[in-house]
């Protein structure tokens, strides 16, 4: 019953991917279970085995309160604020809060990543499907008055929030780390709203699980790949099985009558063309094993990619999947049904693989000047604690968050000095990187950094900054050098090895150290516009990573100072006719834009110092382009830097990590 219980929670992670971030806190619906996987996947064992959990730590958790009477949070629970009932008692009636709060600080029949930190609970929501803004704000100002070491926000709002992000900045500049849960609005890109896609705050994707289910599957048909996901309750192949593909309409009796599937994969369409007829992913699976078929594509009858479930009530527990079931987009499935003519032969692969970022985790980008997610970690079948003494098996990126809040605070334990930008660069340098099904490294904009790697963090001992690097080449500024700030958590260690991978001819490293500083240098091999990622890979006590994208484009932004404006000027190799230029400060605000000819131009007043990027969108005789710069000016006599990376900030929003080519789905949500 427990493992039915389970397959059933598959089908409904298509409703989360679809309800976060229209005003709502991520609603996730949890099972029951004893399992307890996800804290020791990420390696809190290992600070735990040495005596830190993250005593004298205070999280506020801002989200539907928190159960003080679960007998795995007793006492744990030091204060907070119930905004909605307007007391001080924050107590939890939905049960989001409570798992939330459990992952990082269980400390009974489960343990969490920080069992020993404290907890401020507040609640600005009642029934976790809806939640205001202003609430949120005024909660996060509370948790600094309260004296929080660190905020958890496991809710948003599908849009950029102002308010949302100043209360954030502000609670950063006062020491208070913020971590935010990125939203399950996946796989689309760009569905990142407050406050994960605040610049400053610890943004946390979603991965599988180190359970069972974390199952995969890939279709390779020829050279192309296509996208599909196993369906709940499938039989895994111990080995890939390839064959001839054959198209078998909706997969009914009548259908395969006159086939031959024998030994074969069979491709049918989502549904039924008689009106009424039940044709359930079960009735599919089971007419094509009986015909002898190897495997089974069902392919959507609407626009978009589905989770498809195996277990209905209609067969009952005497049904039993005798082959692999996966699901297909409609588009994807009528190009390999065209294609079926000419004997199509198709290889799938099951397999295990607990690092993949799962479908519903919201990705990047945000902004043309920095990149989110920050990172990921285990957000689906997390086990934790709910309402009324349950224990429940949940999924979302609002139970990733948590993961990453509790390391953050064994982090802080240990070396209490660090500022948040320090302990974030810790966190995400020491991240595992993640691949695809195809073995193929994520893109940053679908998994920041890596997922979460809290023994690697606990030993780390360089804190490196910015995160990461990006650099902008063009035949007009073909070698740019950017800094990083290398501060060592213990002075008797030092750097071993610093190598920058993959090294190719479009671009070529070098890199140097100086005292605390390190060098790192990009010339352009070749003119080759589009974007490049590399990951600078620093060995000290332990490994520790720095993602780089180098974007290559075919002009640039060159800019000038007089007084308090700035001037700019585009070079291009294309013939422009006009450029819409506009600088943010490091907070990602608009401070001003302004159109420019290549006969006339005009200024921009940035009067007050601090960080400063530029985006020049650009016509041209082929079409628009998009450039970018980075300035700063300092403190003492407001002179201009024209700059790759000065500053922590401004290298981590220094541009896009871009759209690195993204194992897309399309889903259509129901």
């Amino acid at each position: 019953m427990r493992n039915m219980t389970i397959l059933i929670f598959c089908v409904s992670m298509l409703v989360i991917a679809y309800s976060i971030f229209s005003s709502k806190i991520q609603t996730d619906l949890p099972l029951e279970t004893l399992l307890e996987k996800s804290v020791q996947y990420v390696g809190a064992p290992y600070p735990h085995n040495l005596g830190f959990y993250g005593k004298g730590i205070k999280i506020a958790i801002i989200d539907t309160g928190v159960d003080s009477e679960h007998p795995d949070l007793n006492g744990r629970i030091i204060g907070g604020y119930d905004f909605i009932n307007n007391d001080y008692i924050a107590e939890d009636t939905n049960g989001h809060g409570t798992a939330v709060a459990g992952i990082i600080a269980a400390n009974g029949k489960l343990k969490g990543v920080a069992p020993e930190a404290k907890i401020l609970a507040y609640r600005v929501s009642d029934t976790g499907n809806s939640v205001s803004s202003d609430l949120i704000v005024q909660a996060i100002h509370k948790s600094v008055e309260d004296g929080a070491d660190i905020i958890n926000l496991s809710l948003g709002v599908n849009r950029t929030n102002n308010k949302i992000e100043d209360a954030i900045n502000d609670a950063i500049k006062k020491g208070v780390l913020v971590v935010a849960a990125a939203g399950n609005s996946g796989p689309e890109l760009g569905y990142i709203g407050s406050p994960g896609r605040d610049p400053h705050a610890i943004t946390v994707g979603a991965t599988y699980n180190n359970i069972t289910s974390s199952l995969v599957a890939t279709l390779d048909v020829s050279e192309k790949r296509f996208q599909v996901l196993p369906m709940v309750g499938i039989v895994p192949l111990s080995q890939p099985f390839t064959s001839e593909i054959v198209f078998g309409k909706y997969g009914r009796v009548t259908d395969l009558a006159t086939l031959d599937v024998k030994n074969k994969i069979l491709l049918v369409e989502r549904g039924s063309d008689t009106k009424d007829e039940l044709l359930y992913f079960s009735i599919k699976e089971k007419n094509a094993a009986d015909a002898g078929a190897r495997a089974i594509i069902v392919y959507n009858n609407e626009p978009g990619i589905f989770l498809g479930d195996l277990n209905n009530k209609l067969e009952g527990p005497a049904y039993k999947p005798q082959i692999p079931a996966v699901s297909m987009s409609k588009e994807d499935g009528q190009a390999l049904l065209s294609t079926l003519q000419n004997r199509t032969t198709g290889t799938i692969k099951t397999f295990y693989h607990p690092d993949f970022v799962s479908f519903f985790s919201s990705r990047g980008p945000v902004s043309p000047f920095y990149i989110k997610p920050d990172l990921v970690a285990p957000g689906v079948f997390v086990n934790t604690t709910s309402i009324q003494a349950r224990y429940n098996l949940t999924s979302g990126t609002s139970f990733a968050a948590p993961h990453v809040t509790g390391a953050a605070a064994i982090l802080l334990e240990k070396n209490p000095n660090l500022t948040p930008d320090q302990i974030k660069s810790v966190i995400l340098s020491t991240s595992e990187p993640v691949s695809d099904t195809f073995g193929t490294l994520f893109p940053q904009e679908v998994s920041g950094a890596g997922r979460l790697n809290i023994t690697r963090a606990f030993d780390a001992n360089l804190i490196i900054e910015p995160s990461f690097a990006i650099f902008d080449l063009s035949t007009f500024s073909k070698s740019q050098t950017l800094q990083f700030k290398v501060t060592k958590i213990n002075q008797s260690n030092s750097i071993s090895q610093i190598k920058i991978i993959p090294d190719n001819s479009v671009v070529k490293f070098d890199h140097w150290f100086d005292g605390t500083t390190l060098f790192v240098k990009a010339d352009l091999g070749e003119q080759r516009v589009g974007e490049y990622q590399a990951n600078m890979v620093i060995s000290d006590k332990v490994v520790q990573r720095i993602p780089i994208l180098v974007r290559i484009s075919d002009g640039s932004i060159d800019i000038s100072k007089n007084k308090s404006q700035l001037n700019f000027k585009i070079e291009s190799q294309k013939k422009w006719t006009y450029s819409k230029i506009s600088v943010f400060n490091d907070d990602g605000r608009l401070i001003d834009s302004v159109s420019i000819t290549p006969t006339s131009s005009k200024s921009i007043d940035v009067s007050k110092t601090g960080n400063y990027w530029i985006q020049a969108d650009v016509i041209t005789e082929n079409g628009t382009m998009s450039l970018y710069n980075s300035i700063s000016i300092d403190s003492e006599n407001n002179n201009l830097f024209v700059i790759g990376i000065p500053t922590q900030a401004l290298i981590i929003l220094g541009g896009t990590f871009g759209i690195v080519t993204l194992v897309g789905l399309v889903i259509r949500r129901k």
